[in-house]
């Protein structure tokens, strides 16, 4: 990756204030660089590590692109930010309280082409709206989420915590590409079913 590209997602984040995101009780360690708590077992995750999986994920104006593990929707709102009002930001969150808040959230940022839903059960991602130019996942999967990477474009990227290892993912017409960026802590990425 870029400096330019890791230079327009840090300005995307500065647009985009994390304390709008967090409970009024975490409002005032927005600046904290680390994950923050933010109701059912979730966390608003680390500035860095958003900074980082940002980079990778190498977004575009006018993309398409789905955020899983939504959360608060601080991720899904800088998105927002980075494909711009040709594009689309779809976020999903199981944590049903979280996916109606983080909704919220985003629909107050004032970015009406980004949307939060809650997760369909034993479904990972939004099958039915795909394909999409990029899939962030901000929860750690113990193994390749190949559903997700499915729902790609050909070409298409996914970035997601695997294991410990942030990967990042780009579908073709064969064997997905895969690489691996450094060692990452996440809450666990849960679906109710297991077929993904």
């Amino acid at each position: 990756m870029t400096d330019a590209v890791r230079r327009r997602a840090a300005e995307a984040m500065r647009r985009t204030p994390r304390a709008d995101f967090l409970p009024p009780e975490e409002a005032a360690r927005a600046g904290h660089d680390g994950p923050l708590p933010i109701g059912g077992g979730q966390t608003s995750s680390q500035p860095r590590t958003v900074l980082d999986m940002l980079e990778l994920l190498d977004v575009r104006p006018g993309q398409r692109v789905l955020d899983v593990g939504a959360g608060s929707g601080w991720t899904t709102a800088i998105l927002a930010d980075l494909v711009g009002p040709q594009g689309r930001v779809t976020g999903v969150e199981r944590v049903s309280a979280l996916a109606d808040r983080a909704a919220s959230s985003v629909a107050s940022a004032g970015r009406p082409w980004a949307t939060v839903h809650r997760a369909q059960p034993d479904v990972l991602g939004l099958p039915g709206e795909a394909p999409y130019d990029r899939v962030l996942v901000s929860a750690m999967a113990d193994r390749m989420p190949t559903s997700l990477v499915e729902q790609l474009v050909v070409a298409g990227v996914l970035v997601a915590p695997v294991a410990g290892r942030m990967l990042r993912v780009t579908r073709t017409t064969g064997a997905p590409v895969v690489e691996e960026h450094g060692w990452y802590s996440f809450v666990p990425l849960v679906v109710d079913g297991d077929d993904w």
